[in-house]
């Protein structure tokens, strides 16, 4: 199934060339062909109710009611509807009219995102590094935190009445505890357990421990991630800056930007992965400090956390678009990493409509791969597991229940097709980046050519 799913995976992205424009396009007539026909139906049951008792009323005459169908034999709820759809309707349609040359430069970028991959096929295989890369920084954390978590002893303390034994609540051995004097100077006294862990300086702050380590694990996590990011910019980049394509593209593109990311950018991107990280740790302890609170919390606390957690959760979005072009702009021009950030901002903010047609449009195409790919092997799966196909009727056990081993074919699909797609997603934001860059330093004369396609 998962070899399946890199197959279609392949063959979806080879198609985009050929088929981005008008997949985007059918979704979008689609779309329009879907509202308009919201619109007549609107219509039809305004003019259908015409005439039929209690129709007339409006909204405010029935108050709040719980039953929604009420509100369905009114005229006046299709009125609304209908104008509401209407102005959807128009909005797109002069979406589309203004935005028509920035979706035809999308859909051209998207095109070109799949020609390079053609060019640089090697690229759709670097999540597997990057894969290995996050496992080990999972296993070091798992490993640590198990070893923070049972390095601790268990403790044993007097129970006994304290206004009449000077020994209880102190530490005792239960082995041994039987021939002390305590069970003669306080009768009835008993070595009891206490907690795991331990008295010393080390055991109280185990817990600090664990969040140090946690903080590393999410540093490491995204430096793994930082380094697959400018590996991939950098060789898509080598391959928008060769004037003559594909015979100026570098021997080993992906090769070269590996070992140019490790040798000179390491710097860079740890810097990147260690801010990120930090909002990230203290997402955790948010998440952690509302959990141990819960229950105990007034309204106010519970806003406050909530707020809390809603602008951090902004904040590491906005970061991971911002080291993402980061470390595009690291790729191509080798400078530092807050120079590049800045640089990438102000870039894609001078190109702000572009950037929100592109995204939209990528997102759009890749959630319809990755739907496509899940879907096809899901179904392949259920023949399969059901016996549908006579081929394999004498190799598949009979399954009693097979929705468990479907679901797990489908969610793995899902993931090798995220994998690729996300390849492609870097590919095209790196191009794009290249491309605003291009119109910005060159004006198409002979002096100063574009690098980009003809298309």
């Amino acid at each position: 199934g998962l070899f399946i799913a890199m197959m279609l995976s392949l063959l979806f992205l080879v198609l985009l060339r050929f088929t981005a424009g008008v997949l985007f396009w059918i979704f979008i007539f689609g779309v329009i062909g879907i509202i308009g026909y919201g619109i007549w139906h609107c219509y039809w049951e305004y003019d259908h109710l015409k005439g039929i008792p209690g129709s007339d009323l409006t909204v405010y005459d029935i108050g709040f009611q719980t039953d929604f169908k009420v509100y369905l034999q009114l005229r006046q709820t299709w009125l609304a509807f209908m104008i509401i759809l209407c102005g959807v309707e128009v909005i797109i349609v002069l979406m589309l009219i203004f935005l028509r040359n920035r979706i035809r430069i999308a859909i051209a970028l998207l095109k070109e995102g799949s020609r390079a991959i053609g060019y640089i096929m090697s690229t759709l295989f670097y999540p597997i590094v990057t894969f290995l890369l996050i496992a080990i920084c999972i296993s070091y954390w798992a490993v640590t935190a198990v070893f923070l978590a049972t390095s601790g002893e268990p403790v044993y303390k007097v129970m006994a009445n304290q206004t009449l034994c000077k020994y209880a609540n102190l530490t005792c051995d239960p082995e041994t505890f039987n021939t002390t004097n305590v069970t003669k100077l306080c009768p009835g006294a008993q070595c009891t357990f206490a907690f795991y862990g331990g008295e010393s300086l080390y055991h109280k702050y185990i817990f600090i421990f664990q969040l140090a380590n946690a903080f590393v694990f999410l540093w490491l996590v995204n430096f793994a991630i930082a380094l697959g990011q400018c590996t991939l910019a950098g060789a898509f980049a080598s391959y928008y800056w060769a004037y003559r394509k594909p015979a100026d593209i570098p021997l080993w593109p992906l090769f070269s930007s590996f070992g140019r990311a490790i040798r000179y950018h390491t710097g860079s991107l740890a810097f990147g992965a260690l801010i990120l990280a930090i909002v990230q740790l203290i997402r955790v302890i948010l998440e952690y400090l509302d959990h141990k609170l819960k229950g105990t919390q007034n309204s106010f606390t519970r806003f406050l956390l909530c707020c809390l957690k809603c602008c951090f959760w902004c904040l590491e979005k906005f970061l991971k678009f911002i080291n993402r072009n980061a470390y595009i702009m690291i790729a191509i021009y080798g400078k530092n990493f807050c120079t590049s950030a800045k640089e990438a901002f102000f870039l894609l903010m001078r190109n702000v409509v572009r950037v929100a047609v592109l995204d939209k449009v990528t997102d759009f195409l890749l959630f319809l791969g990755k739907i496509l790919v899940a879907g096809g092997v899901g179904v392949l799966a259920f023949f399969f597991f059901t016996q549908r196909i006579p081929v394999f009727a004498q190799e598949v056990p009979v399954l009693n229940y097979y929705w468990v081993p479907l679901l797990t074919v489908i969610i793995g699909s899902y993931l090798v097709a995220h994998g690729f797609f996300s390849v492609y997603a870097m590919c095209v934001d790196t191009l794009f980046l290249c491309f605003c860059e291009d119109l910005e330093r060159n004006d198409g004369s002979t002096a100063k050519p574009y690098f980009m396609s003809a298309s």
